[in-house]
């Protein structure tokens, strides 16, 4: 039958109004250009580790069944200890990325400090940009909506358990996928590789993920709002 053991992805798990927002959002979003989507400033976290993968299961699947929810594990909101905070920039001939490290948990005050300060160094001008984010409680919570509305920062409309909607993820796997490899014994070497790691990361790549983001809302549609691979 032409199947092979694989380890089941981690998808969130999609109920039926979570399919039909994402298909809304890859429906609009695939009668936008690449200049469109070049002109969005991306934004996401991940958690890292020092020794290997939580939470591996085995499936049966074909090749192109990866992100089937049968073949994947659905994932839960947790906080984790130790994190790195991101930001993807792609406009015409550029790109260029951040990364931001946090040794406690993330709090309210410390998101609009990273979208103050940190990504502020690369946005000159918010008019001229797109900003994304995820619906986590603190990034729609009051004080974070006062601050966007005050500096007039347009927000993309995000689907909820959607990840995989965003080309960060993919800088993710890449950054964690380096950094595994040098074998990190504790937190101080695992915060340093990550940063030269991410360094490490050429635009072009950065360039190619968000030029590839139309090819990705059309598999979406083909999935009927199903999780994706990016």
């Amino acid at each position: 039958h032409n199947l092979k053991g694989s380890s089941a992805r981690k998808k969130p798990l999609l109920q039926n109004r979570h399919k039909k927002a994402r298909l809304r959002f890859a429906t609009a979003g695939g009668d936008k250009d690449c200049a469109f989507w070049r002109n969005v400033l991306w934004s996401d976290e991940t958690k890292t580790e020092l020794f290997g993968h939580n939470d591996h299961r085995y499936v049966w699947r074909k090749k192109l069944d990866a992100c089937r929810p049968k073949n994947t594990i659905p994932t839960e909101a947790r906080v984790w200890q130790h994190h790195v905070v991101g930001v993807l920039c792609c406009r015409r001939d550029w790109c260029t990325s951040q990364n931001r490290w946090h040794h406690e948990v993330r709090k309210l005050c410390g998101y609009i400090e990273a979208i103050s300060q940190d990504i502020s160094q690369e946005v000159k001008t918010w008019s001229q940009w797109v900003f994304q984010m995820d619906i986590d409680p603190k990034h729609t919570s009051k004080v974070v909506a006062k601050w966007l509305k005050d500096n007039k920062v347009k927000v993309l409309e995000w689907p909820s358990q959607s990840p995989d909607l965003n080309p960060m993820e993919d800088l993710w796997a890449e950054l964690k996928k380096h950094v595994r490899a040098r074998r990190p014994t504790n937190l101080t070497p695992l915060h340093q590789l990550c940063q030269e790691e991410w360094a490490k990361i050429h635009p072009t790549y950065c360039g190619k993920l968000v030029d590839g983001y139309l090819k990705h809302l059309t598999q979406v549609k083909q999935f009927k709002g199903n999780a994706a691979k990016y």
